[in-house]
């Protein structure tokens, strides 16, 4: 993973990905590499990606989360309910200009 995010950053990203669909549906079969895959391909292409995760309970979707974080080498935004904020910047062409760090 690269460099963390400052809180302004993370707000700048939040108010980004307010408007934006989920991309990735994790469904009840929970994680694959599949499912990584299409994350990863979502993340090269968007940056700031939306995952909609179908876990029962408030854990199970940290963990579920986290592990996505972990095996994509992106970064969370944020967690509200059943829905994540996953952020990676494309090294060749980077599309999000984020706030300098202080």
């Amino acid at each position: 993973m690269s460099q963390t995010l400052t809180a302004a950053q993370k707000r700048h990203l939040r108010a980004i990905a307010h408007s934006l669909k989920p991309v990735i549906l994790m469904g009840a079969k929970g994680l694959s590499e599949a499912l990584v895959n299409e994350l990863n391909i979502a993340l090269d292409h968007h940056e700031l990606v939306k995952v909609k995760l179908a876990a029962e309970d408030r854990d199970a979707r940290d963990a579920a989360l986290d592990q996505l974080a972990r095996d994509s080498g992106a970064q969370i935004v944020q967690r509200i309910g059943n829905i994540g904020v996953l952020f990676r910047r494309n090294k060749d062409k980077p599309l999000i200009v984020l706030p300098r760090s202080p």
